[in-house]
């Protein structure tokens, strides 16, 4: 089978010029078939304050209100998409924006309200395969934001992790699939203040044991919880390392599923 790339970024690449240049220019120069999806919650929250609307984060995933959901709409779907897929553009790489609701590329349903209620979250029902492998054999490079939307055309925001993860799941019919989850530190640190402690490899195992320790927490449990979602679903190797390195495959850390 074909090899195929699914890449996510996050805000912490997003928000940086000359991050972000870096690791289009790395994405742009890779030959294989390729969807870039893309976070952004870092400038989502620095504008949520300078507006006065409360950021409240809950196990690493957001709560959202429809005020967080209107800048969501506006900061992802708008500003950080567009941006990036002008970049691409100017690298000679072939780009087309998308939110889920465009073309129903991620069906989501609104989460639930538990002991928590997320708001306008959602949670992925289904990703249209048929269209993005429609733009890929006519070699444009689909770009996913962290917005998807409902069968009742409600918006909803959708962990971009999640989206890199469910894409990845439903591409691995046709493709040999790669999942590449890129930060701006080198891998999954035993020690977040070492950034030498990087863990080569990790398992269902391993990572409940690193949970017990609390040495991960926040945004890197959804991260790798995805991580094991996806290669439990066929999806064939699934990598977190340094933007920069990519795509190396002897950097990081590589998420395993065998115990």
């Amino acid at each position: 089978m074909q090899k195929f790339l699914v890449i996510k970024i996050g805000g912490e690449l997003v928000d940086s010029t000359e991050h972000l240049d870096t690791v289009l220019q790395r994405i742009g120069s890779v030959g294989e078939s390729k969807i870039l999806v893309h976070g952004g919650g870092r400038l989502l929250s620095d504008l949520a304050k300078r507006l006065g609307i409360p950021v409240i984060m809950t196990g690493g995933r957001r709560v959202t209100d429809q005020e967080t959901l209107k800048l969501a709409a506006m900061v992802y779907a708008g500003l950080i998409n567009k941006t990036i897929v002008a970049r691409l553009q100017a690298l000679g790489c072939p780009a087309v924006g998308l939110s889920g609701a465009d073309g129903r590329t991620v069906l989501a349903e609104r989460r639930k309200a538990g002991a928590i209620d997320y708001g306008f979250a959602g949670d992925i029902r289904e990703v249209n395969a048929g269209l993005l492998s429609l733009l890929i054999s006519n070699r444009y490079m689909p770009v996913l934001c962290s917005l998807t939307a409902d069968l009742n055309g409600q918006l909803l925001n959708t962990n971009a992790d999640t989206i890199a993860a469910e894409t990845a799941i439903a591409m691995h019919q046709d493709y040999d699939v790669e999942l590449h989850l890129l930060t701006d530190r080198p891998g999954l640190l035993f020690d977040v203040d070492d950034d030498q402690s990087v863990i080569d490899e990790i398992n269902p195992d391993s990572y409940e044991q690193l949970k017990a320790e609390a040495r991960v927490s926040d945004g890197m449990l959804p991260k790798l919880d995805n991580a094991f979602r996806a290669l439990e679903l066929g999806v064939g190797t699934v990598y977190i390392s340094h933007f920069s390195k990519f795509p190396d495959y002897k950097t990081g850390t590589r998420i395993n599923r065998d115990k």
